[in-house]
């Protein structure tokens, strides 16, 4: 399996050359070059598996063997789950009749980024390892981690990375817009290769920041660095296994496998739900991929306008929500869509067309803001997503809702999965044998403050009883690190890079 650039002008990269790159050198994302098919007899030999043993199988379509023996990869993934509290580490808990929650916050920091990111922290350290141990010229490889966050990101990123060996991580987080349990999350960790930087600023300039980073030839050169964002391949691979591990989770439930699915996904990057579109392309048998935005609904307006176009307004356009991780105003995995629709609408399955196509509308939308597409793609994409946009107001009812009717507590994210699901219900375009999987991305701890003014006219509900978990008491009390960046500047974080990187004593 080899992989190549969204936009063309790299190919043939390795999964580890891919992995450790992260961002291709034309700006593109990697993909593999083609999407490998689920084996004939895969219903009835998977039927039984842990998510351990479903992610072996699924994870080694994409990588060689050559790269990652098996029994490797067997211990890697052994490794990254042993740290979840679920013993099915994605459990699926049913709502009402129809409705089911894929729970994907039981992993160290209790959002759904831990499931990719205790991985992919695994991986760097695999690789490195190898590197430094095959090396012949006395050198350290190294990797130097930079990431962008709106929330969860950076704590699962820095819970994977932490006191990894010849691994130091970044982590750029807007000033004031994250809550304030994912920063204490971030902040309270003090080992010496972590490193956090409050950004005045946006997630978007947070992310913008990060991609000039990797763009900048000489200073990615020097410090090698590495991404943990759903820019890295390795992140969405991950997250394909839990929609495998929901889909046989209800068939042994329910003790058929006549149904239909249909997942809502609460999405602002678009990885989580890219991840099952990977599923489904790969042949696991999903009725509809649901794209549940909030307000900044660049991902909901490219389906009405057949446009993608950023919001314009105060702040940059982006609104701040009461679900905080979807307050991004341009979803960068969205791109990688992209190109298997130009491929398969506009490019004559052509790959080469398909990444100038996905080059040249990444073009326009860097200067213009905006690019269109011709009616052909968005009916392709129709054919296996549809998209709502739900409000704070709408939120906010659903969390209450919820509680007051089924005694389980949403936080604010999977409130608009779940409220995006419940459209599609109400619509009727959902048969007596569907059933909708809405993902729940975060625990509702996490969002305190949404949470408890949603419910604080809610009979009975104490949420240190109900929601607080152990884990979280006295974090916000902890002694915290963190640089404060003053602007939106790559310049200045770049030097703020280096002055940690020295206090670390790494020479340059």
């Amino acid at each position: 399996m080899k992989y190549r650039s969204t936009r063309g002008q790299a190919k043939d990269y390795s999964f580890e050359e891919a992995i450790m790159t992260g961002l291709s050198p034309d700006g593109g994302l990697f993909i593999p070059q083609s999407i490998p098919q689920l084996p004939a007899n895969w219903r009835q030999e998977w039927a039984n598996y842990s998510f351990q043993q479903l992610a072996v199988e699924i994870l080694s379509m994409f990588i060689e063997e050559s790269e990652i023996p098996r029994e490797d990869l067997k211990s890697l993934v052994e490794k990254s789950y042993s740290t979840f509290r679920a013993k099915d580490v994605t459990p699926v808990a049913k709502v009402h009749d129809g409705l089911y929650v894929l729970e994907l916050f039981h992993g160290p920091t209790f959002a759904f980024k831990d499931v990719a990111l205790q991985f992919v922290g695994n991986l760097f350290e695999y690789f490195l390892e190898r590197r430094n141990r095959n090396e012949t010229n006395g050198q350290t490889h190294r990797l130097t981690v930079v990431g962008a966050t709106s929330g969860d990101t950076g704590s699962a990123a820095i819970y994977g990375l932490r006191n990894k060996k010849n691994v130091s991580v970044f982590i750029l987080h807007p000033n004031g817009r994250v809550s304030p349990i994912q920063e204490a999350q971030m902040t309270t960790v003090l080992d010496a290769n972590v490193h956090n930087f409050s950004v005045e600023g946006t997630f978007d300039d947070c992310q913008d920041i990060v991609k000039t980073l990797f763009g900048n030839r000489e200073f990615n050169d020097r410090h090698h660095l590495g991404a943990v964002n759903s820019i890295n391949w390795a992140r969405i691979l991950a997250q394909t296994v839990y929609y495998f591990q929901a889909y046989f989770n209800l068939v042994r439930t329910l003790k058929t496998d006549n149904i239909k699915f249909d997942f809502s996904v609460p999405t602002g990057n678009f990885g989580d739900v890219l991840a099952g579109y990977y599923a489904y392309r790969m042949g696991l048998p999903v009725n509809k991929l649901l794209i549940a935005t909030n307000e900044n609904d660049i991902l909901y307006r490219f389906f009405a306008s057949h446009a993608y176009e950023k919001q314009t307004g105060p702040e940059g356009g982006v609104k701040a929500t009461l679900s905080p991780a979807m307050d991004i105003l341009v979803s960068s995995n969205f791109e990688r869509l992209l190109w298997y629709l130009a491929r398969e609408s506009d490019a004559e399955s052509n790959d080469d067309k398909a990444g100038q196509t996905v080059a040249g509308w990444m073009q326009e939308l860097k200067e213009k803001g905006v690019f269109r597409v011709s009616d052909e793609v968005v009916l392709k994409a129709r054919e296996i997503f549809d998209a709502a946009r739900v409000t704070d107001k709408e939120t906010t009812a659903t969390i209450r809702s919820f509680y007051d009717k089924y005694h389980y507590v949403l936080d604010p994210h999977t409130a608009v999965g779940v409220h995006a699901a419940e459209q599609l219900m109400s619509r009727g375009e959902t048969k007596s044998d569907e059933i909708i999987i809405s993902l729940s991305t975060a625990h509702p701890a996490k969002f305190s403050e949404a949470v408890e003014e949603s419910l604080k006219t809610s009979a009975g509900f104490d949420f240190g009883k109900d929601v607080l978990p152990k884990e979280f008491h006295g974090l916000l009390e902890k002694e915290r690190r963190v640089t404060h960046i003053e602007r939106a500047d790559p310049k200045l974080v770049m030097e703020a890079i280096e002055k940690e990187l020295r206090q670390e004593g790494i020479s340059f």
